[in-house]
């Protein structure tokens, strides 16, 4: 199934004496396997193939750019898988988000490994990411309220109930120091737990409106965050405990949702309040917006998106039945004369 190379035109206000910036090029591939099964969170292996999940069709998948072939693997019935990781190894590793664990794909064999929820009130795993280094997978678990860790040589599971009720962990990054970081979407609130003591802490946002709901972490150590509620952009500064905001071009309108950061420490985010779908860079060396580009296939609502540092581009699933690359690299913002 062939893909479509889109640079859609976008009005947008400029300031006296601005240059437009440069629209993102995107690629949409419509996945072959029923019009409503969510794909969602493509992530891509070492060999260069993507793979991603079929939330509502309760599979996992994989897609090959260079030929646009797909490959559809069946997993347990009721599964539902959320989100899927890739090793180095190219194993692939999934959400169970109704049947309360996690699964392993053998690279080549495809034979499944299961990692059931040691407690069974923790039963929707949400979304996952791996601290390769340490061989350690951390993820949420949104309705159940708990954070996880799975050991990738023990297969051993440890649990973390949020200290608050209702709190939602949903979007995860980890820091070099193997800290793990989420937002807390039912409440204004990020957390972590501290790889010293293993103890929870939370940061208040400032507003009691604030709902973050994905996460994403520069080289400089900052947290970044999407308010999914107000349209803001959230970054909190560990070392010194601040936390500032900038406003979104859609504003509460805009719902933006997906989120990732690129090699230049460049935020993207996905505003999936706006019909179609827009994606915005954000450039903390400048303070600017910028890259304001409308998904072609509409994208319905973009949830989750990941970073490929190999060809330096964007991976994301649509609830329209298509999984897309985004060459965000090509993205600069004007220049100001």
């Amino acid at each position: 199934m062939r893909g479509v190379t889109i640079a859609v035109a976008v009005c947008v206000a400029l300031p006296v004496g601005a240059q437009r910036d440069t629209l993102v090029p995107m690629r949409e591939w419509t996945v072959p396997y029923g019009d409503t099964a969510r794909p969602r969170d493509p992530m891509v292996a070492p060999d260069g193939r993507v793979w991603f999940v079929g939330q509502a069709g309760n599979w996992v998948a994989r897609l090959d750019p260079a030929s646009g072939r797909f490959e559809r693997i069946e997993i347990d019935p009721g599964t539902y898988p959320h989100n899927v990781i890739v090793d180095a190894r190219g194993n692939a590793w999934y959400a169970g988000n109704r049947n309360g664990m996690i699964g392993r794909i053998d690279a080549r064999t495809r034979a499944i490994t299961r990692y059931p929820m040691p407690d069974s009130a923790v039963r929707d795993p949400h979304t996952l990411v791996l601290d390769e280094r340490r061989g350690r997978l951390w993820f949420t678990a949104q309705f159940s309220n708990h954070v996880g860790l799975l050991d990738v040589a023990t297969g051993k599971i440890r649990l973390w109930k949020m200290p608050v009720g209702g709190a939602r962990p949903y979007g995860i990054v980890v820091a070099p120091d193997g800290r793990p970081w989420f937002n807390l979407f039912g409440t204004n609130a990020i957390g972590t737990i501290d790889p010293a003591t293993m103890t929870v802490r939370t940061v208040a946002l400032p507003d009691p409106r604030a709902r973050g709901r994905r996460i994403a972490m520069t080289t400089d150590g900052r947290v970044w965050w999407v308010d999914y509620a107000r349209g803001v952009l959230g970054v909190h500064d560990p070392r010194d405990g601040s936390i500032r905001e900038h406003e979104m071009p859609g504003k509460a309108q805009g719902l933006p949702y997906a989120m990732a950061v690129d090699d230049r420490d460049r935020l993207w985010f996905v505003e999936t309040g706006r019909k179609p779908n827009r994606f915005v860079g954000y450039d903390p060396a400048t303070g600017r917006f910028f890259g304001i580009t409308p998904v072609a296939s509409g994208g319905g609502t973009i949830r989750h998106m990941t970073w490929d540092p190999t060809r330096r581009v964007l991976w994301f699933g649509t609830d329209v039945n298509t999984i897309g690359r985004a060459d965000v690299a090509r993205a600069a913002p004007p220049v100001v004369q």
